[in-house]
């Protein structure tokens, strides 16, 4: 039933594990609706306390007996749990919310697109703009505007990079992961 349930929702986190409980809260601690993103809060037996010597992280991530995770999430109607970005990488674009793990999940989707890191950037009018830098798979050579009319008819006009940077790589730390602060802010 496991393997089912892998195959039928391939980009689900899953359950909660046995004896934990997970929701979806705001930022005033109450329990969203299915369907609607907020930050994932979880309890258990698994769960620390606290951040040890930290009493300032323990303040703000250990709440009411829950621990923050500071990943932004959702729960479909059978109960799945989705993670959709991380709070401190989402993107407010002029009041509405990007969500750069959305974005990059359906630039991925373009046949010639290798790696891609969506973030946002300073804008004087927007607060910010999306912006997507990308690394071709060897061989192909997609441009700006290919990326961006790819995207055009999969995302809401407003999640569409409005900056496109084809790069050659993208900066990485010794983990693989990609350090988005290292990527250009001015176009």
């Amino acid at each position: 039933a496991i393997d089912r349930e892998f195959t039928e929702h391939p980009t689900s986190i899953g359950h909660p594990s046995l004896g934990c409980e997970a929701k979806i809260v705001d930022e005033k601690m109450q329990e969203l609706p299915r369907g609607a993103v907020g930050e994932i809060a979880v309890r258990g037996p698994n769960v620390a306390d606290g951040y040890y010597e930290n009493p300032e992280a323990t303040k703000q991530f250990f709440r009411e007996g829950w621990f923050l995770t500071g990943d932004l999430g959702r729960i479909d109607d059978n109960g799945f749990f989705y993670v959709v970005s991380r709070k401190k990488d989402m993107i407010n674009r002029g009041g509405e919310n990007v969500y750069p793990v959305e974005v990059e999940n359906t630039i991925y989707l373009h046949p010639q697109v290798l790696e891609v890191a969506v973030y946002g950037v300073p804008d004087a009018v927007m607060g910010e703009k999306v912006a997507a830098a990308v690394v071709a798979v060897p061989g192909t050579s997609p441009t700006v505007e290919e990326i961006k009319a790819f995207c055009s008819d999969k995302l809401a006009k407003y999640k569409i990079p409005e900056y496109v940077l084809l790069s050659a790589a993208l900066p990485k730390n010794a983990g693989g992961k990609v350090i988005k602060d290292q990527l250009p802010r001015t176009f």
